[in-house]
């Protein structure tokens, strides 16, 4: 598990129990041991089993889990999701959390396939964005993989778009390709993405070597189409559609032939999954 996911997971735990899980601790027996499930209250994707699992195993190592579904699977509304066996107090007292991660994660899950769905049949992919809650960007990420979306980059260091703003301080046509240049031979792994919102642009990002993506913003479905049309035969660069992106116009926008429709509302808008932890049996 990588260690950015630790910390959260601990920072979680500290957030929520402190010094203590006082109303366990008062009010549940010591002794006491308890039969519970994870149940979906509504249906979807799961995801965050493994985190789950995880947090239980930080809280209690005398809990026994185990999934009773695996991340990316879909599951209907009453859907048992996991099993736990254990003291009843160390139950109680990893709840909350265990469901947070669940629930987050399950919900991108979800999100994500829904936009699948909706453009299946075409060459089309759904990325994601960086547009995810700070600390969470690995498991928002992991979400999306399990809803059936493909991630973009993960952050600033591991692929280049030039967007509007950096245009703003080097637009030259010379001058981004002596930049690309310069990169590819300092870093030949890391891929190059050029934002254009015009049709003239992505004309001139088409002149450029070493472009991987062109990210066509807020264009229209005539100019999406005409993007796609001015790239011909060629395989790359690959063309990405972003912008105001929904399930209401998404498969539209996949009609036009673009290669990526990313979407920012899989991590920044999205609905918790409900899930519950029902206790069936104490002793």
């Amino acid at each position: 598990m990588d260690e950015s996911v630790e910390r959260l997971i601990e920072s979680a735990l500290r957030e929520d129990i402190g010094s203590g899980d006082l109303t366990s601790l008062y009010f549940v027996p010591e002794e006491r041991r308890a039969t519970a499930f994870v149940v979906a209250r509504e249906a979807g994707v799961f995801s965050g089993g493994e985190l789950g699992l995880e947090v239980l195993h930080r809280v209690d190592p005398a809990i026994q889990a185990s999934l009773l579904v695996a991340d990316g699977d879909r599951i209907a509304e009453g859907a048992y999701l996991m099993k736990l066996e254990g003291p009843a107090r160390s139950i109680l007292t990893a709840e909350r959390t265990m469901l947070n991660f669940m629930q987050r994660m399950s919900g991108v899950a979800s999100a994500t396939r829904q936009y699948v769905d909706a453009v299946r049949g075409t060459n089309t992919q759904i990325l994601d964005t960086r547009k995810t809650i700070p600390g969470w960007r690995l498991l928002d990420k992991r979400a999306v993989l399990d809803g059936g979306g493909t991630n973009h980059r993960m952050g600033l260091y591991d692929r280049v778009m030039v967007k509007d703003n950096h245009l703003m301080a080097a637009s030259d046509p010379v001058v981004l390709q002596t930049a690309i240049k310069r990169l590819k031979e300092e870093h030949p792994q890391v891929e190059v993405e050029l934002e254009a919102d015009r049709l003239e642009q992505v004309q001139i990002f088409l002149g450029l070597e070493g472009v991987n993506y062109i990210l066509l913003d807020n264009m229209s479905l005539t100019d999406l189409a005409q993007a796609v049309k001015m790239r011909g035969e060629a395989t790359t660069p690959l063309l990405e559609a972003s912008g105001g992106v929904t399930l209401k116009t998404v498969a539209g926008i996949a009609a036009t032939g673009v290669d990526f429709i990313s979407v920012g509302a899989i991590t920044h808008s999205v609905k918790a999954m409900d899930l519950a932890l029902d206790f069936t049996r104490s002793e």
